[in-house]
C-alpha cells in the first residue's frame, strides 16, 4: 500500500488560467492551473495561483470559490473591461470533455504588478507550473507573462502540464517552453504532436520519452494514457503503470489532480512505480466525480481497489 508521506510541504507557483467550465451538469470552476493549484493544496503543499479574472459577477464568484476551496487569492488580478474566462464543455459517451474556449478573456492580460513581484520572490517556490492555453493567449505576446514571473523565481523547478487546446497552441511556442521546463507531463495523443514537432522518432513510449529527455534535458517525463494508466521515465527508469477502474462522471480535472499527485511523488524523491501509481489513483478518483475540483483526500485515492 502506498503512503503518502515522504514529500515535504513545497511552496508551488501556478501560471495560467482560471475560468468557468460550463458543463451540462452545471458550472464548476475550473482552468488546468487552478484545478493544480487546489489539488496541490489538497496534497498538503502551498500553492498559489497567478491568473486574473474580470470585474464581473463571474470574477466575484471566482474569488470566492477560491476562498472557500483553501486556495490562495492574493495573485488573481481583476481586469476591467475584461469578462472572466469560460468555456464550454460537452462530454462525449465515454466521458472525454470537448472544449470550446471563450476569447478574449481576463486570464489573457495577467498584471503581475510590482509588489507581487515582490510577494512572490519572498514566496520563494520550489516549483513554478504552468500549461500551454495562457502563454499562447496572453495579450503581452507569446508565453511574456509566464518568462516575467520565471525570471523573478531564477531557482524554482518548471512543470509542463502541455495541455494542447484546439486553437490554443502553435508549434514555436511550444517547443520554447519545453526548452524551459525540468519535468514534462502530455497525453497520449500530444506525445504524437510533440514528436513531430521536435522530430523524434517516437517509435515506441518508451522511446520518445528517453529522446524527449534527452532532447530538453528533463528530469522526468509522464505520458498519461486514459483507461490504459501512465508512462513515466524519471531519470534513467522507465515504467508503465496500468489504470483503476472507476465509474466515470467525466474527466474534467483528472489530469490536474494526476499531475499534482506526480509533482508531489517526484519532489518527494519516490521511485517512478510509485509515483505512477499515486497519480493513476489521484486521477482516477477526480474522474469519478463530477467538476475538475471534487473534494477528495489522498485516503480516498489510496482506497481504490
Amino acid at each position: 500500500m502506498l503512503s503518502p508521506a515522504g514529500t515535504s510541504e513545497l511552496r508551488i507557483v501556478a501560471v495560467g488560467e482560471i475560468l468557468w467550465d460550463l458543463l451540462p451538469t452545471g458550472r464548476y470552476l475550473g482552468g488546468a492551473p487552478f484545478n493544480f493549484t487546489v489539488h496541490a493544496v489538497r496534497l498538503g503543499h502551498r500553492a498559489k495561483l497567478v491568473s486574473a479574472v474580470g470585474d464581473d459577477e463571474p470574477g466575484r464568484a471566482a474569488v470566492n470559490e477560491m476562498r472557500a476551496l483553501g486556495a490562495a487569492v492574493e495573485w488573481i488580478s481583476t481586469m476591467p473591461g475584461l469578462k472572466t474566462g469560460t468555456v464550454t464543455v460537452t462530454v462525449t459517451e465515454k466521458g472525454e470533455p470537448v472544449y470550446t474556449i471563450h476569447h478574449p478573456a481576463a486570464y489573457d492580460c495577467i498584471r503581475f504588478e510590482i509588489e507581487k513581484q515582490s510577494t512572490l520572490v519572498m514566496f520563494q517556490p520550489h516549483w513554478v507550473y504552468f500549461g500551454t492555453l495562457q502563454p499562447h493567449s496572453d495579450l503581452d505576446g507569446p508565453g511574456a507573462t509566464l518568462r516575467h514571473i520565471l525570471r523573478a523565481a531564477p531557482s524554482a523547478l518548471r512543470f509542463y502540464d502541455v495541455n494542447l487546446r484546439p486553437d490554443s497552441w502553435d508549434g514555436p511556442l511550444v517547443l520554447q517552453l519545453l526548452e524551459l521546463a525540468d519535468v514534462v507531463k502530455l497525453n497520449i495523443d500530444e506525445m504524437g504532436v510533440l514528436a513531430g514537432l521536435a522530430g523524434l522518432p517516437g517509435k515506441s513510449v518508451e522511446s520518445f520519452c528517453r529522446d524527449c529527455a534527452r532532447r530538453f534535458s528533463l528530469q522526468a517525463i509522464c505520458v498519461t494514457r486514459g483507461e490504459a494508466g501512465c508512462s513515466v521515465l524519471v531519470g534513467e527508469r522507465y515504467t508503465e503503470a496500468p489504470g483503476f477502474s472507476v465509474k466515470v462522471a467525466d474527466t474534467v480535472g483528472a489530469g490536474d489532480a494526476f499531475a499534482a499527485a506526480f509533482l508531489h511523488g517526484f519532489a518527494g524523491g519516490w521511485p517512478a512505480e510509485r509515483i505512477a501509481e499515486f497519480a493513476n489513483r489521484a486521477g482516477a478518483l477526480v474522474a469519478s466525480r463530477p467538476g475538475g475540483t471534487p473534494r477528495w483526500t489522498v485516503e480516498d485515492a489510496l482506497a481504490l481497489p
